[in-house]
């Protein structure tokens, strides 16, 4: 039985406070998800990840078995992970025993400036490294993954009674509130992804990031580094990238329609049917029309015009390559948010809220009719409202906390 301490903290987000479990930035660890060309020590050493060990559930160190090459020395041992450096202190693990084989300690936030370090029971320093300087996305979007897949877990209708006790305009205005500070959120991620790159690397490292869902998002979003939009138009073998050593692909657990490689070879149909596919985008999705106030899912999609736009995107846009609930996600977050950061304003955020659904776990989809924000049956299910109940959860979680 797992008997993982689970600390978690209070951070500021862009929009407000929200809560984050020690875990997810074991999950950053264990999937790879920041950028390990850039991985450096707190001492200024290079550091290399052969193998971030197995993920370990009860007492003791959190990965056993990792592999290093620390200034060109291959290094084996446990890795520990924490918010802070001063965290090792605090937990008292260099007069524990069971740490004393930790050879790297991966914390989240930078030391303060003369902040004493790690060290273990004989004086040893322990080699630090932070991750924060070096992920790919804003750490609520992190914390956001996180509840999703806690809610994919279980079903846990009663986290939402507070919420249900609310008259039903309450919650459609508190869900819309939400929605709008989640879709602020991932226009400013957007908008920051353009100012690094350019608008068509940032549309195309969008795009792959979200092709490798969850489990391969980090070496989509490598692999979208190593292998620009250039490389693709010219003429590149999903087989070849597959099989390239520096990327880590993980398949345990996947159906087949997600494979790495089938992902690969659909964004492959992509890219030559619509070769130069990100200067299209704003000419397929353009919010028409103003929505009044009360409007219903159906009709906003009506008004908007919704089911045509869709249907372009797949034929003019993909080439038929991508479709379902994975286009609806391609939309929601990737395009979508793109287009607000490079023409500014919030046009775009009716067709982003009433777009359709996508990839959302089970107990989401449950809980938004019984809330009385979809119909009894789910019809209408839209984009927005599911980003509002998850950005509610976030905030529910953090007044939790204190």
């Amino acid at each position: 039985m797992a008997i993982i301490l689970n600390y978690v903290a209070e951070l500021q987000g862009l929009y407000g406070p929200f809560t984050m479990a020690e875990r997810v930035v074991q999950k950053i660890w264990l999937r790879e998800d920041f950028a390990q060309d850039r991985a450096t020590l707190t001492d200024g050493r290079a550091v290399q990840i052969r193998s971030v060990g197995a993920w370990n559930l009860l007492g003791g160190p959190d990965f056993y078995g990792a592999r290093l090459v620390i200034a060109g020395q291959e290094i084996t041992g446990d890795i520990e992970v924490h918010f802070h450096q001063a965290d090792w202190r605090a937990h008292q693990h260099a007069a524990d025993p069971a740490y004393a084989r930790v050879v790297l300690h991966v914390v989240l936030f930078p030391p303060s400036e003369g902040e004493w370090p790690a060290q273990h029971a004989d004086g040893r320093v322990l080699p630090t490294l932070v991750l924060l300087p070096l992920l790919h996305r804003d750490l609520e979007e992190y914390a956001s993954d996180d509840a999703l897949e806690m809610i994919t877990a279980r079903d846990q209708w009663e986290r939402f009674a507070a919420l249900a006790a609310e008259p039903i305009d309450q919650r459609r205005a508190i869900m819309r509130a939400h929605a709008q500070r989640r879709w602020q959120q991932k226009v400013h991620f957007a908008q920051r992804r353009i100012e690094q790159l350019d608008w068509m690397e940032a549309a195309h490292q969008t795009a792959l990031e979200i092709l490798g869902y969850s489990k391969n998002r980090a070496a989509f979003l490598a692999m979208a580094t190593h292998y620009p939009l250039a490389r693709w138009v010219a003429g590149i073998e999903p087989a070849e990238i597959f099989a390239a050593k520096d990327l880590s692909w993980r398949r345990q657990g996947i159906r087949p329609a997600n494979h790495p490689l089938t992902r690969l070879r659909q964004y492959q149909r992509w890219v030559t049917h619509q070769p130069q596919w990100p200067e299209r985008l704003g000419c397929l999705l353009n919010s028409r029309v103003a929505l009044g106030e009360g409007v219903s899912p159906g009709r906003a999609r009506q008004l908007l015009g919704l089911k045509l736009q869709r249907t372009q995107l797949v034929s003019e846009l993909l080439g038929g390559a991508v479709g379902g609930t994975r286009l609806d996600n391609l939309v929601c977050d990737g395009f979508l948010p793109l287009l607000a950061a490079r023409e500014g304003g919030d046009d775009l955020f009716n067709l982003w809220f009433y777009w359709y659904l996508g990839d959302f776990p089970d107990g989401l989809r449950r809980a938004l009719p019984k809330l009385g924000l979809t119909g009894p049956h789910g019809q209408s299910l839209c984009h927005g409202c599911a980003q509002g109940l998850l950005g509610w959860i976030l905030q529910h979680e953090a007044c939790a906390s204190h």
